[in-house]
Order: C-alpha cells, then sequence, then structure tokens
C-alpha cells in the first residue's frame, strides 16, 4: 500500500520508480548541501534571511526535480525553460550570489542523479575554495582607502572646466570628472570627481584647498563604489 502512494498515476511497467528510502536518502543530503553553502556564503558577507533560507532550500528543489524528470528528456527541456523564466523575474544580485545559487542548483542536480558522494565532494572543495578566498581577500582592490568619491558645490559664477585641476595634481594621482549637475533652483554647481589619492592623510588638507577655492560651500568626500552588477 505504501508503495502505491508514492506511484506517479502516469508511470508503466517500464518505467522506474524511485524508492521512498532512496528519495528520502537523496532529499536530506541535498538539504545538508544547501545547509553547507548557506553557511559559507554568510561568512564575511552581508546577507539577508531570505537569500539564506533560499540558498539552502534550492539544493532539494532541484535535487527533487532532477529525481522526478528521471531520464524524460521532454520534461528536462519544460523544466529548464521554468527555471529561466523564475531567474529572469528574479532581482539583478551581485556575483557572488550569482555564483553561489548556481553552486547550490549544481549540489542538487548531482545529489538528484544518484551521485551523492560526488555531490558531498563538490560541495566541500567549492566551500573550501569559497572560505579561502573570502579569507584571502581574493580580487580586493589594493589600498582601497586611497580610491575617493568627492562632490564639490561651487557657485554659478565660476567655470568649472579645470577649476580644481591645480589641487588635484598635488594630492591625486589621477582623477575623472565623473558629473556636473546644477542645484538650489540653478545658482549652484554640484561637481563629482572620483580620486585616487597620493595618501591617505592628505584628505583633511585637500579638503582645506577646496574650500578655499569653492567659498566655503558644501563638500562631500566618501568612498568610491563600484558597480554592483558588474560581473
Amino acid at each position: 500500500m505504501l508503495h502505491t502512494i508514492f506511484q506517479g498515476i502516469f508511470d508503466t511497467d517500464m518505467t522506474r520508480v524511485i524508492s521512498v528510502p532512496n528519495f528520502l536518502l537523496c532529499l536530506g543530503c541535498s538539504l545538508l548541501i544547501g545547509l553547507l553553502f548557506a553557511v559559507v556564503y554568510m561568512y564575511r558577507t552581508r546577507y539577508t534571511k531570505s537569500f539564506v533560507v533560499t540558498l539552502a532550500l534550492l539544493p532539494a528543489v532541484v535535487c527533487v526535480v532532477i529525481m522526478m524528470v528521471n531520464g524524460n528528456v521532454g520534461t528536462g527541456v519544460a523544466v529548464a525553460g521554468a527555471f529561466s523564466l523564475v531567474w529572469f523575474r528574479s532581482v539583478p544580485g551581485t556575483a557572488k550570489e550569482i555564483s553561489v545559487l548556481f553552486l547550490a542548483m549544481g549540489g542538487g542536480l548531482i545529489t538528484g542523479m544518484g551521485y551523492l558522494g560526488f555531490a558531498f565532494l563538490f560541495s566541500f572543495i567549492l566551500s573550501m575554495v569559497i572560505l579561502l578566498y573570502s579569507h584571502l581577500d581574493f580580487g580586493a582592490r589594493k589600498k582601497a582607502a586611497l580610491y575617493k568619491t568627492i562632490h564639490i558645490t561651487i557657485p554659478e559664477d565660476l567655470d568649472y572646466t579645470g577649476l580644481f585641476g591645480e589641487i588635484f595634481q598635488d594630492y591625486a594621482r589621477s582623477w575623472e570628472p565623473v558629473q556636473v549637475r546644477t542645484t538650489n533652483m540653478g545658482s549652484l554647481f554640484r561637481l563629482t570627481y572620483n580620486l585616487i589619492l597620493r595618501s591617505p592623510d592628505s584628505e583633511k588638507e585637500l579638503i582645506d584647498k577646496i574650500r578655499c577655492r569653492n567659498g566655503n560651500l558644501e563638500i562631500t568626500v566618501s568612498k568610491q563604489e563600484t558597480t554592483i552588477y558588474e560581473l
């Protein structure tokens, strides 16, 4: 009776039916793999609870889908299309989030195919590599404290072209104008530059020099951010 409960209504004598113990074994292994990836992702990363829970459950979902496909090519193509629709409906994330999602799907795929040993080996090796790269700050920009974005407010009667070039030349290795916009009903200009400072200790002196030239109007210095959607 228990065996017939988990048998599909479209199954035939030529169809291989997954036993309940094997189903539970694969499902449990995929949940452990998802938990492993979730814990690894949380290491030195800003995260949300919903994303971590989703990451922990994703291998189990993929595992069950692969087990249900069970060699049916047509069903497999349909499932791939469904996953693509879900992916393009999601909010764009960082490169790390995308890579961890693919790793979780890969772990669930291997588990669903029944290769439990390979699934754990794959998950363990990739998790250790992620932890190693995170610990070593692999790919991090060196001397990030020197990379600054500065916003300078000037009166509308000042010609901003090359206005601060001499000052930047003394305190920055390189600089790049990013944006010019009007503010305060057009009576002021707000200039934005990306700088690479020569020394992090010269920031205060740089601000003082700019204040003398822009009439002591507002100046904002912040950490230079890279675009999170770059891959």
